[in-house]
C-alpha cells in the first residue's frame, strides 16, 4: 500500500520483503560516510533494522522512514520519512538514495511530500534535520525546502558533529 504519491514516486511503508533493498542501500559508501555504518551484513540484519526502526516507528509513532520506489516501473531507489529520536527535541526529517538515483530531484520529491502530509495533516510545526557538516547536497535540498542552519550538535556524547536545522510552520 502506497501512503504517498507523487508525479514520479510511489512511497510506501517498508515490509521486510525489502530487506534485500535495505541491505543494498545501507551498506553503500554514501550511506557509510554520511550516515554511518550501521553493521547490517546480512538480510536478517536487515529484517532487523526493519523491524526495530522503521516498522517499530510506524506503530508508536504513526510515522517512520518509507520505502521509495519509481513509479514507472516499481523500482526501489531510496528512503526518506520522519523519525522520533530520543536525542532530539522534535521529529526529523530523513533520507538516503541509491547513487544512481542522486542528483535527479528524487530526494526534493519525496521530501517535500514527506514536510507536507506531516504540516498540512499531522499538524506538526517544527522539523527537524541533521546531516554530516560536509554533506553538501543534503544541505542545499534542506534549504531549498525552507531549512535554516540552527548550531553544530552531537546525537551522542562518542558522535561525530552534526549540523542541526529546523523549519517552521504556521
Amino acid at each position: 500500500m502506497h501512503i504517498f504519491e507523487t508525479d514520479r514516486l510511489l512511497i510506501s511503508r517498508f515490509t521486510l520483503k525489502d530487506a534485500s533493498f535495505v541491505l543494498k542501500l545501507v551498506n553503500e559508501p554514501s550511506w557509510i560516510r554520511f550516515i554511518g555504518d550501521r553493521n547490517i551484513r546480512t538480510i536478517d540484519d536487515a529484517k532487523d533494522y526493519l523491524k526495530n526502526g522503521p516498522m517499530k516507528s510506524y506503530k508508536q509513532f504513526g510515522f517512520g522512514l518509507y520505502l521509495v520506489k519509481l513509479k514507472a516501473d516499481s523500482t526501489p531507489i531510496g528512503m526518506c520519512g520522519l523519525l522520533r529520536r530520543d536525542t532530539l527535541d522534535a521529529v526529523d526529517i530523513g533520507f538516503a538514495f541509491m547513487p544512481q538515483y542522486t542528483g535527479k530531484g528524487f530526494a526534493y520529491e519525496s521530501s517535500g511530500t514527506v514536510l507536507k502530509h506531516a504540516h498540512e495533516v499531522m499538524g506538526i510545526k517544527r522539523i527537524l534535520a541533521i546531516t554530516s557538516p560536509d554533506n553538501i547536497r543534503s544541505i542545499n535540498l534542506l534549504e531549498k525546502q525552507g531549512f535554516v542552519f540552527k548550531r553544530m550538535i552531537r546525537l551522542t556524547v562518542e558522535a561525530d558533529e552534526s549540523r542541526l536545522f529546523e523549519v517552521l510552520y504556521n
